[in-house]
């Protein structure tokens, strides 16, 4: 019987050596699976939305601002938990692999084709809730409140200056990867499940930039536009701005650039050097 005492938890040390070996079994998965996988992420992020955006009805101007945003991310954490614990491809998580490859674990081509074969799945995903959502009505409920909700955000999104877009999506992958490097200190499922809530709920409540949220969010008010025009033009919200192109050029571009920079160079980057063994 071993005279060490057992720890709960990984310390940062043993963390890294996990994020590296999870970088390598990530750039092993096939094609197929990789996507289907980034598929179910996509969906879980715009579940989490869904979620989070029900919360808030007939909050605003009754609830003080703060307290309504801390309950929205806490709604919200429900998509990486889904992620996390469901076993799922999400490009903002994957932003960590980077870690493998400074490491010479993998090559920078490896984490190139799972990002974009993540991104691409995340989006199908997040737009294939985003079409039920409008199939089902869901968007009616509290009298239309939530597709008003849900517009109105929306058109704020690509309203932002392309840096101010950018910035916030450094902001939000820097707390993102922050969870998910987290995670990997737990050995339990309610582990990584605490370890996940209070970064997410944090960038949700600050407002920050998650570009697969946005494939959510942004395109269920686009296609609201074309399956129920009366209804958007009865919320009295100027929606000449949102379009396809706006969403793509004024949002998810700069936002992922800045999901990239905060996930990949603030958390990634510099804890691979930060916990690197010197050479002896």
């Amino acid at each position: 019987m071993s005279d060490q005492p057992s720890r709960d938890i990984l310390l940062p040390p043993e963390m890294r050596e996990k994020v590296i070996q999870s970088g390598v079994a990530k750039s092993k998965i096939s094609i197929l699976s990789l996507l289907i996988l980034s598929i179910f992420a996509g969906a879980y992020i715009a579940l989490g939305a869904v979620f989070s955006s029900i919360i808030a009805l007939g909050m605003p101007g009754v609830w003080p601002y703060g307290f309504m945003k801390v309950l929205q991310g806490l709604a919200f954490s429900l998509g990486l938990i889904l992620v996390v614990v469901g076993g799922a491809e999400l490009f903002t998580g994957n932003n960590l692999m980077v870690m493998a490859w400074l490491d010479r674990k993998i090559r920078g081509t490896a984490v190139l084709k799972n990002w974009v074969v993540a991104f691409g799945g995340n989006f199908v995903g997040s737009v294939l809730v985003a079409l039920l959502i409008i199939l089902s009505k869901e968007y009616l409920v509290s009298e239309g409140s939530l597709g008003k909700s849900i517009i109105s955000l929306a058109v704020l999104k690509v309203g932002y200056p392309f840096i101010r877009a950018m910035v916030l999506g450094i902001l939000c992958n820097i707390l993102v990867c922050l969870a998910v490097w987290l995670t990997y200190s737990g050995r339990s499922t309610i582990d990584k499940i605490l370890a996940i809530v209070f970064p997410i709920t944090a960038f949700i409540a600050a407002g920050f930039e998650h570009s697969v949220a946005n494939m959510y969010i942004i395109p269920v008010a686009l296609l609201l536009n074309k399956f129920d025009p009366a209804f958007v033009m009865q919320t009295g919200i100027n929606t000449s701005t949102l379009t396809w192109t706006s969403f793509f050029v004024s949002n998810l571009i700069p936002v992922t650039i800045g999901n990239i920079i905060g996930g990949a160079l603030f958390v990634g980057y510099l804890y691979y050097f930060a916990y690197k063994k010197p050479n002896p």
